[in-house]
């Protein structure tokens, strides 16, 4: 499997800084981040290509990519095919947000139609396009993911799911539902963790609940189960880190060095495990 770093923590980077500090985290490739105030944005899909040549330089893979497209506009095509052309295989699709005032099956219907188009896009640039699990959307668990994957070719399109997303927004389910459900498209997995802890009681009574980020080995992801899981049935995708820690850079990037270095050895003993 890929461990890849999430560059979203290098925001305001120019480019060729940005390479070196991934490059300097660790790691063996990197999902890059293409977004407004990020090194590559979307006014200048071509830096895809760039980017890509400057991290290989470094002796980084970028075998995937994040973009916020939800349509199968003149846009998106022009960033899936800089990708393509960059030898980027994979690339995360934008999110369909809930709208609650609507009705959920239009909202669903108006998505898949979205995606009948990606697919063609997909098809034609040769990459995989990817939906992540996440609060807030029409496809915050695998459960409702699979309304829009359904009948879908996995070469072309895939499902993302993200663990920590998961417990603390409303896509809660067990991890094993998620990737049996998500069984052929599953592709790919956002690795962090995060959980809840109590807040202070109100003028009536009620206390209040807060969620947050925290690192790998804490949390109430179970990754020391999770990974085991993907060693064991040979999962071969991306494994994308992210690093959402409310800190300066640098103390993030330590966090980030620590998660990897604790995400390496739950694969390593996974292994010797599988081996055993």
């Amino acid at each position: 499997m890929n461990i890849a770093y999430f560059t979203k923590t290098l925001e305001g980077l120019p480019l060729e800084k940005a390479a070196e500090v991934t490059a300097g985290l660790g790691f063996d490739c990197a999902d890059l981040l293409v977004r407004d105030g990020q090194a590559v944005t979307p006014e200048r899909p071509e830096e895809i290509v760039k980017a890509a040549n400057l991290f290989a330089a470094g002796g980084l893979r970028v075998p995937m990519a994040t973009i916020d497209a939800i349509r199968p506009d003149d846009a998106a095509s022009r960033l899936l095919g800089f990708c393509g052309e960059a030898g980027i295989g994979q690339v995360r699709l934008g999110f369909w947000r809930y709208d609650p005032s609507q009705r959920w099956k239009v909202q669903v219907d108006e998505a898949r139609r979205d995606l009948d188009g990606f697919e063609r896009l997909a098809e034609r640039f040769a990459v995989k396009l990817t939906i992540q699990l996440h609060g807030g959307t029409l496809h915050s668990s695998g459960a409702l993911a699979m309304h829009l994957l359904a009948g879908r070719d996995p070469v072309r399109i895939g499902a993302y799911p993200d663990p920590a997303n998961q417990v603390i927004r409303e896509g809660t389910e067990d991890w094993r539902l998620t990737l049996d459900l998500l069984d052929p498209w599953f592709c790919c997995m956002g690795v962090k963790n995060s959980g809840w802890f109590p807040g202070v009681y109100g003028a009536q009574g009620q206390r209040t609940w807060h969620s947050d980020w925290y690192g790998l080995d804490d949390g109430m992801v179970p990754w020391n189960e999770i990974i085991p899981h993907l060693v064991a049935t040979g999962f071969a995708g991306v494994l994308s880190m992210h690093s959402q820690y409310r800190v300066p850079r640098e103390q993030a990037l330590d966090k980030i060095r620590a998660d990897l270095t604790h995400l390496r050895r739950l694969v390593a003993a996974a292994k010797e495990q599988n081996l055993a």
